[in-house]
């Protein structure tokens, strides 16, 4: 993690560019860890519209036939608070040595509601609900769905599902062109595509 370790890119998910841009940085972090498997981890419920936007992420990813990364996490088999780390636990079984990505939704000022920000380094999930989760990921992929620092429930349940899966659809086309990315600059390394 050391040459990346601050690096991050921020863009509005409405950003004309944002699939090139946020692809094309990504997939620069990406190729310093080429030996790895890739596997990304959608973290989620379906029982809350803010919190769903892993999981659709996750269920987004089945259409595409990735080659180069392994997805975890959709709304029919979400990656949640109460089985993150028996999940964790079996990812870490199912791939030697994998290189995490980490997805999930996360709350912010008013005028980063509909970012979606990536960088080197884990996540706490459910930091914004003050539960107590392991982190994860070796990469993150985050979108900020709503507003913090008040009844912080409320707000990701009343979270307008509109944005929510505007926000999914973005950061599935930004995986789907990451995985495109990669098997041309690393087209020796195809990994078993498996979305769980």
């Amino acid at each position: 993690m050391d040459i990346h370790k601050h690096d991050t890119i921020r863009l509005s998910h409405d950003n004309n560019l944002i699939v090139y841009k946020m692809s094309q940085k990504i997939t620069s972090w990406l190729l310093d860890y080429y030996h790895q498997e890739i596997v990304i981890v959608c973290i989620g419920t379906d029982r809350s519209t803010g919190d769903a936007l892993g999981p659709l992420i996750g269920t987004a990813l089945q259409k595409y036939s990735l080659k180069n990364i392994s997805v975890y996490g959709t709304l029919h088999q979400p990656i949640h608070a109460l089985n993150l780390t028996e999940q964790l636990m079996d990812i870490y079984r199912q791939h030697s040595n994998p290189f995490v990505i980490a997805i999930d939704a996360c709350l912010g000022k008013l005028t980063s509601v509909g970012d979606i920000i990536a960088g080197v380094g884990s996540i706490k999930p459910g930091a914004a609900v003050n539960k107590q989760l392991p982190s994860v990921g070796d990469m993150y992929l985050t979108g900020v769905i709503n507003v913090s620092g008040f009844l912080e429930y409320t707000v990701l349940q009343s979270t307008r599902l509109s944005l929510v899966v505007d926000m999914a659809n973005t950061i599935a086309r930004i995986i789907h062109a990451i995985d495109r990315h990669l098997s041309v600059k690393l087209p020796s390394r195809q990994s078993k595509n498996n979305i769980s």
